[in-house]
């Protein structure tokens, strides 16, 4: 195992990655799914454990499907009661990895979920390349059962 020190300030490939990040968080919070597509490469390297329960839980890989998550969520979940907060924001080169708590509601159920989440964001050439979150299913899928 190789570990870089992290002396002085950022490198570009960091900072470069540190704004898109930016630019990805405010086009989610904002809902803008036509910015997100273009935020996304043509093709992610995208998980989230699969959960059947969970509608806006699949598969993904194209800049499109990736993008349509955010609006998938917001369609089935209660906008007024979704909540996210970002306490760790750490950047190497060009990954980034966000954690953080979150929590909403489900619409059809009416049932809330919460937990905390981490999520790991890889830029290249300025688009989004990976994008693994990982968060606590079990209380989403449990919301998400009637």
């Amino acid at each position: 195992m190789t570990v870089k020190p992290t002396a002085g300030s950022p490198s570009s490939a960091a900072a470069a990655t540190r704004a898109v990040v930016q630019e990805f968080l405010a086009a989610r919070l904002a809902g803008d799914t036509e910015r997100l597509v273009a935020l996304f490469a043509d093709e992610v390297d995208w998980l989230l454990a699969d959960n059947p329960a969970v509608p806006w839980i699949r598969p993904r890989s194209t800049a499109a499907e990736c993008a349509s998550q955010a609006a998938e969520l917001a369609a089935h979940t209660v906008p007024e009661d979704a909540r996210a907060s970002v306490g760790t924001f750490l950047v190497d080169g060009t990954d980034a990895v966000l954690m953080g708590h979150l929590s909403g509601t489900v619409r059809s159920t009416g049932k809330s979920f919460e937990g905390p989440f981490a999520l790991h964001l890889t830029v290249e050439g300025g688009r989004v390349t990976r994008h693994h979150l990982y968060e606590n299913s079990l209380s989403i899928a449990e919301a998400c059962t009637p």
